[in-house]
Protein backbone atom coordinates (compact mmCIF):
# COMPACT_ATOMS: atom_id res chain seq x y z
CA UNK A 1 0.00 0.00 0.00
CA UNK A 2 1.38 3.38 -1.04
CA UNK A 3 1.13 5.84 1.80
CA UNK A 4 2.32 9.31 2.83
CA UNK A 5 2.01 10.52 6.41
CA UNK A 6 2.59 14.16 7.31
CA UNK A 7 3.58 15.46 10.72
CA UNK A 8 5.00 18.58 12.31
CA UNK A 9 2.08 20.96 12.00
CA UNK A 10 0.92 23.13 14.85
CA UNK A 11 0.49 26.64 16.17
CA UNK A 12 3.34 29.09 15.65
CA UNK A 13 3.69 32.84 16.11
CA UNK A 14 4.21 35.15 13.14
CA UNK A 15 7.88 35.20 12.23
CA UNK A 16 8.42 31.72 13.59
CA UNK A 17 9.49 28.49 11.92
CA UNK A 18 8.15 25.00 11.46
CA UNK A 19 9.39 21.88 9.73
CA UNK A 20 6.82 19.55 8.24
CA UNK A 21 7.70 15.93 7.59
CA UNK A 22 6.21 13.54 5.06
CA UNK A 23 7.15 9.90 5.50
CA UNK A 24 6.51 7.44 2.70
CA UNK A 25 5.78 3.73 2.91
CA UNK A 26 5.21 1.16 0.22
CA UNK A 27 7.46 2.93 -2.28
CA UNK A 28 10.78 4.76 -2.52
CA UNK A 29 10.15 8.47 -2.37
CA UNK A 30 13.44 9.39 -4.02
CA UNK A 31 12.28 7.78 -7.26
CA UNK A 32 9.53 10.37 -7.69
CA UNK A 33 8.73 14.04 -7.79
CA UNK A 34 7.37 15.30 -4.49
CA UNK A 35 5.38 18.32 -3.53
CA UNK A 36 3.80 20.27 -0.73
CA UNK A 37 0.37 21.81 -1.20
CA UNK A 38 -1.90 23.77 1.12
CA UNK A 39 -5.57 24.51 1.37
CA UNK A 40 -7.69 27.00 3.26
CA UNK A 41 -11.42 26.31 3.76
CA UNK A 42 -13.39 27.70 0.86
CA UNK A 43 -10.37 28.02 -1.41
CA UNK A 44 -8.68 25.74 -3.92
CA UNK A 45 -5.65 23.74 -2.98
CA UNK A 46 -2.44 25.40 -4.15
CA UNK A 47 1.07 24.18 -4.78
CA UNK A 48 3.64 25.57 -2.36
CA UNK A 49 7.00 23.94 -3.05
CA UNK A 50 7.59 20.97 -5.32
CA UNK A 51 10.66 19.12 -6.50
CA UNK A 52 11.03 16.86 -9.48
CA UNK A 53 12.61 13.46 -9.53
CA UNK A 54 16.43 13.57 -9.42
CA UNK A 55 15.93 17.06 -7.94
CA UNK A 56 16.29 18.60 -11.39
CA UNK A 57 13.53 21.19 -10.96
CA UNK A 58 12.09 23.00 -7.96
CA UNK A 59 8.91 25.03 -8.03
CA UNK A 60 8.26 27.72 -5.42
CA UNK A 61 5.02 29.57 -5.02
CA UNK A 62 5.83 33.27 -5.34
CA UNK A 63 4.53 34.10 -1.87
CA UNK A 64 6.89 31.61 -0.17
CA UNK A 65 10.10 32.27 -2.10
CA UNK A 66 12.99 32.97 0.25
CA UNK A 67 11.04 31.58 3.22
CA UNK A 68 10.19 27.92 2.42
CA UNK A 69 12.48 25.16 1.21
CA UNK A 70 12.08 21.46 0.49
CA UNK A 71 14.52 18.67 1.23
CA UNK A 72 14.69 14.89 1.14
CA UNK A 73 16.19 12.37 3.53
CA UNK A 74 16.48 9.24 1.43
CA UNK A 75 17.63 7.10 4.35
CA UNK A 76 14.36 7.90 6.12
CA UNK A 77 12.26 7.87 2.94
CA UNK A 78 11.00 11.27 4.01
CA UNK A 79 10.58 14.72 2.48
CA UNK A 80 10.52 17.91 4.54
CA UNK A 81 9.07 21.37 4.16
CA UNK A 82 11.11 23.96 6.02
CA UNK A 83 9.04 27.06 6.72
CA UNK A 84 10.63 30.24 8.05
CA UNK A 85 9.36 33.78 8.66
CA UNK A 86 5.83 32.45 8.83
CA UNK A 87 2.93 34.79 8.23
CA UNK A 88 -0.74 34.61 9.15
CA UNK A 89 -1.57 34.00 5.48
CA UNK A 90 0.45 30.77 5.61
CA UNK A 91 -2.24 29.28 7.84
CA UNK A 92 -3.68 26.24 6.07
CA UNK A 93 -3.81 22.47 5.98
CA UNK A 94 -0.61 21.30 4.33
CA UNK A 95 -0.52 18.15 2.22
CA UNK A 96 2.37 16.28 0.72
CA UNK A 97 2.12 14.44 -2.57
CA UNK A 98 4.28 12.14 -4.66
CA UNK A 99 4.59 11.24 -8.32
CA UNK A 100 3.33 14.43 -9.90
CA UNK A 101 4.34 16.70 -12.79
CA UNK A 102 6.83 19.36 -11.66
CA UNK A 103 8.90 21.97 -13.43
CA UNK A 104 10.42 25.24 -12.36
CA UNK A 105 7.21 26.91 -13.52
CA UNK A 106 4.48 24.67 -12.15
CA UNK A 107 3.50 22.02 -9.64
CA UNK A 108 0.60 19.92 -10.89
CA UNK A 109 -2.02 18.43 -8.55
CA UNK A 110 -2.27 15.22 -10.57
CA UNK A 111 -0.30 13.28 -7.97
CA UNK A 112 -0.56 9.53 -7.59
CA UNK A 113 -0.22 9.54 -3.80
CA UNK A 114 -1.44 12.09 -1.23
CA UNK A 115 -1.01 12.42 2.49
CA UNK A 116 -3.87 13.18 4.88
CA UNK A 117 -2.74 16.71 5.71
CA UNK A 118 -1.47 18.54 8.76
CA UNK A 119 -2.76 21.84 10.11
CA UNK A 120 -0.45 24.84 10.33
CA UNK A 121 -1.77 27.88 12.18
CA UNK A 122 0.22 31.10 12.33
CA UNK A 123 -1.17 33.38 14.98
CA UNK A 124 -0.11 35.44 17.96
Amino acid sequence: QLQLVESGGGLVQPGGSLRLSCAASGFTLDDYAVGWFRQVPGKEREGVVCRSGENKYTYYRESVKGRFTISRDNAKNTVYLHMNSLKAEDTAVYFCAADLPVSNAYCDERARVWGQGTQVTVSS
